[in-house]
């Protein structure tokens, strides 16, 4: 079992950036593939970011593509998801997942995770 905790978010003016990171517990992190998603006041959680295991693989939001990028350190059992170009309509609560995946998969859908964080607040101002 894995236990997630985000950190990170803030309030940020449009355009501006922010990088947030998921730390994991347990020793096996590598063996997880991971993702963010969002979820805004009234809206369903939506999909952000996925990257695979060791972290060659990477899939995007079309809403995010070209501003956000996902990566992660293993070594350091973390994953991080760096946030430019900030819009007010990317104003949410943030959640890391993780699901122990296979080499060189990563999952869009937020049913195929098992383990999932509290949460951070990204606010961007316009």
């Amino acid at each position: 079992q894995v236990q997630l905790v985000e950190s990170g978010g803030g309030l940020v003016q449009a355009g501006g950036s922010l990088r947030l990171s998921c730390a994991a517990s347990g020793p096996t992190f590598s063996r997880y593939a991971m993702g963010w998603f969002r979820q805004a006041p009234g809206k369903e959680r939506e999909f952000v970011a996925a990257v695979s295991r060791s972290g060659g693989i990477a899939y995007y939001a079309d809403s995010v593509k070209g501003r956000f990028t996902i990566s992660r350190d293993n070594a350091k059992s973390t994953v991080y998801l760096q946030m430019n170009s900030l819009k007010p309509e990317d104003t949410a609560v943030y959640s890391c997942a993780a699901v122990l995946g296979s080499s060189g998969s990563a999952y869009r859908a937020d049913d195929e995770y098992d383990y999932w964080g509290q949460g951070t607040q990204v606010t961007v101002s316009s």
